[in-house]
């Protein structure tokens, strides 16, 4: 039969923070809402290299596994389990020349102390980094802001049930805290 906008594309479950977990299916409409939107404001196209590294029954891996998929970006696929080694998703991101690549906010946080400063700053070929799934600390912000000053950094946050993330802010120079 026709797919239809209002069929589902996925369900997933509910880490369950604010009860117990549940099951949430979306339709295809709200998701590829959610993707296009994506696309015009952490543009990606033929020549980035978008890190996978959510495991994918994490509502976060859908713009990560689809929308490179949706202009003909690279997919960089981190091995399993890697997404909780700092090292492991720094030598990646080397190794593959990564252009875009996710963070929840507290690995972000460890993977700038682990890796470093120096050595962060040393990514020039990442132009793009989100982070979800937790508040941003402007410390985090801000050093992140500090490494890779030219990246297009963007905070989102949203339940599973709003097609993944629901506000974004862009985290620009002049929102953030001076870092000591």
């Amino acid at each position: 039969s026709p797919l239809h906008p209002d069929h589902a594309v996925y369900t997933l479950f509910t880490s369950g923070s604010t009860g117990l977990p549940k099951g949430v299916t979306l339709p295809h409409a709200a998701v590829g809402n959610r993707l296009w939107w994506g696309l015009r404001e952490l543009p990606i196209s033929v020549g980035d290299r978008v890190m996978q590294k959510t495991p994918y029954t994490f509502d976060c891996s859908v713009p990560e596994l689809f929308g490179p998929l949706m202009v003909g970006a690279t997919m960089v696929i981190l091995a399993e389990g890697g997404h909780t080694d700092p090292r492991q998703v720094y030598d990646e991101i080397v190794r593959s020349h990564t252009t875009m690549v996710h963070f929840v906010p507290s690995m972000l946080a460890v993977f700038l102390e682990v890796i470093g400063q120096q050595r962060v700053r040393a990514l020039d070929r990442v132009r793009i980094v989100s982070m979800t799934g937790e508040a941003l600390p402007p410390a985090t912000a801000a050093q992140l802001h500090d490494s890779l000053p030219d990246a297009l950094v963007y905070n989102l946050y949203g339940p599973t049930e709003a097609a993944v993330e629901i506000t974004a802010e862009r985290i620009e120079d002049a929102a953030l805290p001076t870092v000591l």
